[in-house]
Order: structure tokens, then C-alpha cells, then sequence
């Protein structure tokens, strides 16, 4: 799924050799029974909109096209460059590519023409050919030809170890005309091969391989501040590096009236500003220096929108649930694995044990979230009670050993409701840490036959979850546990992350009902050793490849879940996180001079890209102020 590369940037293989892609001109291949063209392509049936539909149902054709929105964004950025996965990428510069399809809002993992007009694979899956609209433009009026497809897929694999992950299943490509091409894989059964390959973001072979304004040879593997050129429905206009960077919508844009974009796009510019610290962005947001903000600070939901804007209406606060419908969310405190006192699964599970989660619900939080218990929490996929069934019969056919809590221990997260259940669970968790080698001298706790003292460095990037950690701290504290909080810079956050130089960190892993090639790469034993990939833990369990094998070549949608269950239990038995927490929906607030079809899509809030700029609102706002 696109959501899944580029909102969780997920990996892809364990078992499979080294590949290499190759072009190959070649004649298009006549097998006995040659599928049908598809206008769009579904994984979990049927697409739900007839061949020739006019606009997506969630969308207002009719929506007038101008004005500006201004968005906001925390940290900086140093590249406009999507390829190589160096420097931080601006955040919005996927509006200006376009890919071979596009999803719809309103359905699970189905995918619309876009580039790509047609698409079109065997029953087995083994291989998928997608042919091009030969009206598809770049911005520069050329043509977008299956060498900027083919192009577009060799750099990204070969220079991006996300991509070659994610991507590792394709053995290679054949061209078989300037809008037709082939991309063949390693093997069948892989009912999700056919159309990731159409969410792959395509460039212009012919402006990254000529040179600069300065006649200078551009690189597409380094990072450059230099505007790209691209085929979507904005350009970039704009930029102030590593402050803030503005998109505008192009005039001429070669799809602007397909029926996938018909009441889409509709703001002359999009514009985004960066802040360094997120007190300064709360403050910028209620002075009106941007248009919308999702707010993830509990506290602030309950108390600093308290201001006049928000009594007399000019800021409207609005929950979506759409946002979480379609999506099971693991957040956390990810101990790393690759250290040694967090091997041991005991250690790891006392950890858990000393967060009192309903405390902080009560004193920080305004009672506002619930605990997580699941990698695909609030979905069908999600484990829970004793394996049984399907789920069950998964379990016991693994070939590698399933430890035999699994079938015994339905997971759970401790409960500390009062001062009782505090000290209680602080018991367990000192006999845990016992067994795992650990004793309490003068207060700390040592590692009994080195006497080295357990202490945990927790990595951030800026303040704003200190109060929790403080906490955390003081609770870890009675276990004689010195958790140290060490705040970086972003860069130096992301560097740090990559190279796996951390003990803890608090991140989460976005997931899509149809799990698939992504999960090797969030939990694969060959994506440990991958700076780049999403294991952060750094898991590496033989009975866990397996299952995820079993997700990504599940026949039929219960076999899906039934082994997206059985996944979800092993990783939650052996705990390589201590669940974070959240709630069904977004809260967010925006300055109201925006208006939006009267029914979302089930999937998606949609903003930017489905509302408009409304003069009425905008002009009463005005007068206000």
C-alpha cells in the first residue's frame, strides 16, 4: 500500500535471494490464457466503483478551485530529494509526483488508474503489466514512458534500502513498449505483488540524468534543496531551506479532470512552515500564522484552545474518527533488543510492570485514552484471549518453536487503579528482574554477576513527552532503574534512530487492514541488521518470519486474519515494546475559513486535498478580526 511505504516506510524480505532488476526489451508474451486489462484492482474483492465513474463519491465536483491553506510541520528539512534516504525530506513533497494508481478513501486497499490507465496479472499473481495514458505529462509538457517507470524503480531500489526491501519480491522488469511494462516475481501467491508496484512514485529519467541550471550534473543519489521536477497536480514554488517550503497547484496539469481527481486539489497553494519547538507551534496556530493543527497533546485538547477565537467560532475544534477506522496502531517504549539487558523477554516485560498507565490517564491525559493492546489494535486483525480456530491451527504448524505461553497467556497490560495495585505490580516486576539476573543494592539495581547498574537512556527530540517521562522515571526509580532523558536535535534524532544508537525510544508502526510485504520489514529477522528498516527492536524469531509469510501469501481475507492474529500474539508475547496508549479519533483544530463535502470518506479526513478554500467563511473571518 502507498499509506504503508510512505506513512509507516516499511521493508519487505527474509527468505528471498538477492535480486537485481534488468530491463529487457522485449515483446509482449502470449500466455494460453491471457488475463484481462483491469481498470482497478482490489485486494479484498471487488472495486466498490463501476469502469467509467465520474468522481469519487466522497468528493464535491463542483468545488471552487483558489485560495491558500498554510500548514505546519515540527523539526526542519534539507533535501527535496525522495530517492536516497539521507538528510530529512521535505514533508509534503509527494505533491508533486504522481503514481501508476491511487487509492480510494471510501475502500480498503483498492487502487484506481492514474499514470496507469490498465493493469492487468495472472490468477498465481506471479507477474503484473501496467500500461500507461498516453496523455500522462510531466510538468515540462514531455510525456511520462515506461523508461521513467523502469528508471524511477532501479533508483529507487538500488539507492534507498526501504525501497529494495520493499520491493526485493521483483526479479525484473521487461519493457514492451513506451506504455506498456512488465514487473515479474520471485514467486506466486503474493496477492498484494501486483498492486504495490502501482503506488511507486515515478520520476523524470530525463531531468535528474541531464544537468543543473549551472551545468552542473544532478545526482539522484544525493540530497538537493533544488526543486524537482514532477508530473502532480502542485510544483514546488517557494523554499526557505529548513524553514518552510510552498507547493502551487499547476494550471495544466495533465489529470486535473480524471475521474480520480475530479473535486480534489483544490487550493492554489499549500504552504508549509517548520517549528523547532512545539509550544512556539501552539502559540503560532492560535495567532492565526497557520490554517490547521492536529493535536496530540492531551492536555493541551483539554486546555489551551480556551481562547477567544474558539468562543466566538473563528476556530472550529472537530474529532474525526475516520482517520483510525482503517488503521491498527501500535505505539510505544521500543527497548532495543540489540542491547544486552533487553534481550531477556523478563526484563522487558518489568519494564511494562512499572508503567502506571491509568495514573497518568488521570493527571495528564484528562482521562482522554485507552491502553494498547495490539500491534493491529482497534481492527479485526487484532489477537486476543487464547488462540482458537484457524488461529490456532497456525500456530501448531509452525516449524520453528512458539514459545508455549502463547497458548496459555492471553496478553494483557498490568492495571495500577489505586495504590494497592501500584505496589503490587512493583513486586512483580522486582521478581521479574530478579530472574533475569538483576538485585537491588543501595538502591539501584545491578546486574548481579558484573554489578554494573541498570540504567536506560531515553532518546526524544523535543520536550513535549517529558512529563510523562518524568513519570515513568520516578516509578522505574523504586525498581532502582535510572532512566536518563536525552533530548537531540532532529537531525541527530534521526541519525541516532538509524544507527540504532538507542535504548528506548517512543515511535509507533501505522498499519492497514491488509497487511502485508511491509511487515518484513517491521518485524523481520533480515530487516534487524537494516539501519533503514522500521525494526526498531531489532526482532530476529524464526516462528515470527514465518507467520509474516504466511500474512503476506494468505489466500482468502480470513486466512489473512487468522494469521495476522497469530502474528500479533507472538509479538505481543515477547514484548519487545511497552504499549503507548490513544484514543478513536484525531482531534484537530483549524481556523474556519474551509469547507468540505457533506460526507467524508470512511478512511480519511481529507484535508487538504478534498476541501476548498470557502470566500463566504473567509470574508466573515476578516471582518472579525
Amino acid at each position: 500500500m502507498r499509506t504503508k511505504l510512505y506513512s509507516s516506510l516499511t521493508g519487505l524480505a527474509f527468505a528471498l535471494a538477492s535480486l537485481t532488476s534488468s530491463p529487457v526489451l522485449a515483446e509482449p508474451k502470449e500466455p494460453a490464457s491471457e488475463p484481462e486489462w483491469r481498470y482497478a484492482t482490489s485486494i479484498n474483492g471487488k472495486p466498490a466503483l463501476p469502469e467509467g465513474f465520474k468522481h469519487f463519491p466522497y468528493v464535491n465536483p463542483d468545488a471552487p478551485k483558489g485560495g491558500r491553506v498554510r500548514m505546519a510541520w515540527t523539526g526542519t528539512f534539507d533535501s527535496l530529494n525522495i530517492v536516497p534516504n539521507k538528510g530529512v525530506t521535505e514533508i509534503g513533497i509527494g505533491l508533486i509526483y504522481d503514481t501508476l494508481v491511487t487509492p480510494s478513501s471510501d475502500e480498503i486497499s483498492t487502487e484506481y488508474g492514474l499514470i496507469a490507465n490498465a493493469i492487468k496479472y495472472p490468477d498465481d499473481f506471479s507477474w503484473v503489466e501496467y500500461r500507461l495514458n498516453p496523455n500522462a505529462r510531466w510538468h515540462d509538457g514531455r510525456q511520462i514512458t515506461t523508461e521513467d517507470v523502469a528508471w524511477s524503480f532501479d533508483q529507487l531500489r538500488t539507492l534507498n534500502p526501504i525501497y529494495k526491501t520493499y520491493y526485493k519480491h521483483v526479479t525484473d522488469y521487461e519493457i514492451l513498449s513506451p506504455t506498456e511494462i512488465r514487473f515479474n516475481f520471485v514467486a506466486a501467491g503474493n496477492r498484494e505483488a501486483p498492486q504495490i508496484i502501482g503506488q511507486l512514485a515515478i520520476l523524470p529519467k530525463h531531468w535528474w540524468t541531464a544537468n543543473d541550471k549551472d551545468g552542473k550534473p544532478r545526482d539522484v543519489s544525493r540530497s538537493t534543496l533544488e526543486p524537482p521536477l514532477g508530473s502532480g497536480a502542485y510544483r514546488v514554488g517557494k523554499v526557505v531551506p529548513g524553514r518552510s517550503i510552498t507547493y502551487e497547484r499547476v494550471e495544466d496539469y495533465w489529470a486535473k479532470d480524471l475521474n480520480v481527481n475530479v473535486g480534489k486539489n483544490n487550493f492554489d497553494t499549500i504552504a508549509f512552515e517548520y517549528y523547532r519547538d512545539e509550544t512556539v507551534e501552539l502559540e503560532a496556530f492560535k495567532a492565526d500564522r497557520f490554517d490547521w493543527r492536529t493535536e496530540a497533546t492531551a492536555k493541551n485538547w483539554a486546555t489551551a484552545y480556551d481562547v477567544p477565537a474558539v468562543r466566538r467560532g473563528d476556530i472550529v475544534k472537530e474529532q474525526f474518527p475516520q482517520t483510525h477506522r482503517g488503521i491498527g496502531l501500535m505505539v510505544g517504549f521500543i527497548l532495543n533488543t540489540r542491547r544486552e539487558e533487553f534481550q531477556d523477554r523478563r526484563v522487558r516485560r518489568a519494564l511494562n510492570y512499572a508503567l502506571n498507565f491509568e495514573e497518568m490517564n488521570r493527571t495528564l491525559f484528562f482521562d482522554q485514552y485507552s491502553r494498547i493492546t495490539s500491534y493491529f489494535n482497534g481492527t479485526e486483525l487484532a489477537s486476543s484471549g487464547l488462540p482458537e480456530g484457524r488461529e490456532l491451527e497456525i500456530l501448531k504448524s509452525l516449524k520453528s518453536p512458539v514459545p508455549q505461553g502463547v497458548f496459555s497467556e492471553p496478553y494483557e497490560n498490568p492495571v495500577s487503579e489505586d495504590a494497592r495495585q501500584e505496589r503490587s505490580n512493583l513486586r512483580t516486576a522486582i521478581n521479574l528482574l530478579k530472574q533475569a539476573g538483576y538485585v537491588q543494592k543501595n538502591g539501584k539495581l545491578v546486574n548481579k554477576e558484573t554489578g554494573e547498574p541498570f540504567t536506560i537512556e531515553y532518546l526524544m527530540n523535543s520536550g513535549r513527552f517529558e512529563p510523562v517521562l518524568l513519570r515513568y522515571q520516578a516509578s522505574l526509580k523504586k525498581l532502582g532503574i535510572d532512566l536518563q532523558l536525552r533530548v537531540v536535535d532532529t537531525s541527530q534524532y534521526t541519525n541516532r534512530v538509524r544507527s540504532r544508537d538507542f535504548d528506548m525510544i517512543y515511535n509507533h508502526w501505522l498499519q492497514t487492514l491488509s497487511p502485508g510485504n511491509e511487515q518484513r520489514g517491521f518485524w523481520g529477522s533480515a530487516s534487524a541488521d537494516d539501519e533503514l528498516s522500521r525494526n526498531y527492536a531489532g526482532i530476529q524469531d524464526l516462528a515470527i518470519d514465518e507467520l509474516i509469510e504466511l500474512v503476506i501469501n494468505a489466500e482468502d481475507r480470513e486466512e489473512l486474519i487468522a494469521a495476522t492474529k497469530a502474528l500479533d500474539r507472538v509479538l505481543m508475547w515477547h514484548q519487545y515494546v511497552v504499549p503507548g496508549w490513544t484514543q478513536p479519533y484525531s482531534n484537530t483544530a483549524r481556523w474556519d475559513r474551509f469547507s468540505h463535502p457533506k460526507q467524508l470518506p470512511e478512511y480519511a479526513v481529507g484535508f487538504p486535498t478534498i476541501w476548498w478554500w470557502d470566500e463566504a467563511k473567509a470574508a466573515k473571518l476578516q471582518e472579525g478580526n
